[in-house]
């Protein structure tokens, strides 16, 4: 074999165990030692599937003062990710086959990790030319269109499904329209802003009504659903009840996880994000976690120029690669979530809802994409240290217990601190 990992923990094993790679593929489990030309120690620390985010925004093209494919992919990789999934809103959108094919050429020469892309919308004919490109899924930004181009959209996507090109999966960013137009209006108005009045401008129930809409849309539509930074726990109650009857998932962020509103007092515009951090009491929290949700960080890096420029004209956005695992670590360590879980929530249930077979588990025959853990390493988030160009974190300075230490792609060692 290529490479033999010793000394691995596995989270639904007992003892300790070989890990047996070839040609970027796992060939071995083992409790007896295995040979090969190279062997990696991991001193028994916990190896997992390698970590999946299926959000995140890495500005490339266009916006590359922001982040580039190059700093995503290695602050991915610093932060225990093997894949994640670019979204569409880059300059040009992502939503051309020129657009598409030109993204693909700038990941394929700058990732460090392995990289879907989600394709924006347009009209039938462009999307059918997309499928050639094998987009992982459509993304729909449901706070900039209209009901009546909501309904045309999911309908267009539905006759696209029905050319055999397309699995039907689309992600939606839930947040109505006019409501948002509405109430931040409304608060406009005002003499003079703070901070906190932008998660009063798109409250949660804008949230719950699109998140209500895009469960209505996509089984009329025979589509399958999945929910971006679902923030508002109505809107958890809504998507949980549809799943029972038809093919709906979603993801949390960690920032709306661990944070409510109440931090716009402290961290001003840095912390603007959309959707926004909720109110408490509507807000999702860490306690909601289980073995059938999934984590997507909804990485997207701004200029700290970017970010102070008001309440209104700041740009929404918190990076999240290189923390989002140390936190959840700490939740793993502080008894509010179970360790168990980890290994779906980061990697195997967003590998089964965007169909990626050979990723997700730790099985003879997958793809040899692994992350370790350990358990115990305390440090302090320092954004200095980190890979991405952003500047800004609302959990620099923030005390941790438990990060990665390792992560492998394809057999390949792209982060090592062990």
């Amino acid at each position: 074999m290529d490479i033999v990992i010793k000394n691995c923990k596995l989270i639904d094993k007992t003892g300790e165990y070989f890990i047996g790679i070839e040609d970027g593929k796992i060939t071995d489990i083992s409790k007896q030692p295995l040979k090969a030309s190279e062997v990696i120690d991991i001193k028994s620390n916990y190896l997992l599937p390698g970590f999946i985010d299926p959000h995140v925004h890495f500005r490339d093209p266009g916006l590359t003062q922001k982040e580039t494919f190059k700093t995503g992919s290695l602050s991915a990789a610093n932060g225990g990710f093997t894949t994640v999934f670019d979204m569409p809103n880059t300059v040009p959108k992502t939503n051309t086959y020129k657009a598409l094919k030109e993204k693909i050429k700038i990941a394929e020469s700058k990732s460090a990790v392995n990289f879907e892309l989600l394709a924006g919308t347009n009209s039938l004919d462009e999307m059918e030319k997309m499928m050639e490109l094998k987009p992982i899924a459509f993304k729909i930004f449901m706070d900039l269109e209209s009901d009546e181009s909501l309904e045309n959209i999911f309908n267009d996507l539905s006759l696209l499904k029905q050319t055999g090109k397309y699995n039907g999966l689309v992600a939606t960013h839930c947040e109505k329209k006019s409501i948002v137009e509405e109430e931040t209006e409304k608060l406009k108005q005002k003499d003079e802003n703070e901070a906190i009045d932008y998660s009063y401008a798109r409250p949660a129930i804008s949230e719950d009504e699109s998140v209500k809409q895009a469960i209505e849309l996509a089984k009329k539509n025979d589509l399958s659903l999945h929910i971006c930074h679902l923030s508002s726990n109505k809107s958890l109650t809504l998507a949980k009840d549809a799943s029972k009857t038809q093919a709906v998932s979603w993801e949390f962020t960690p920032h709306h996880l661990l944070l409510d509103n109440s931090s716009f007092d402290t961290y001003g515009t840095f912390i603007k994000t959309n959707p926004p951090l909720r109110e408490i009491q509507d807000s999702v929290r860490i306690t909601d976690l289980d073995e059938t949700s999934i984590i997507g960080t909804d990485h997207a890096p701004h200029t700290l120029e970017d970010k102070q420029k008001g309440v209104w004209n700041s740009s929404p956005g918190i990076p999240n690669l290189e923390t989002v695992v140390p936190l959840l670590l700490t939740e793993v360590n502080k008894g509010n979530i179970n360790l168990n879980i980890i290994p779906k929530i980061l990697s195997q249930n967003a590998a089964e809802v965007y169909g990626l077979e050979n990723k997700g588990e730790i099985a003879v025959g997958k793809d040899a994409d692994l992350t370790v853990i350990d358990l115990k390493r305390e440090g302090v988030f320092n954004i200095e240290e980190f890979e991405t160009k952003a500047e800004y974190s609302p959990f620099d300075g923030e005390k941790y217990i438990g990060m990665p230490v390792m992560t492998i792609v394809n057999g390949k060692t792209v982060m090592d601190k062990i």
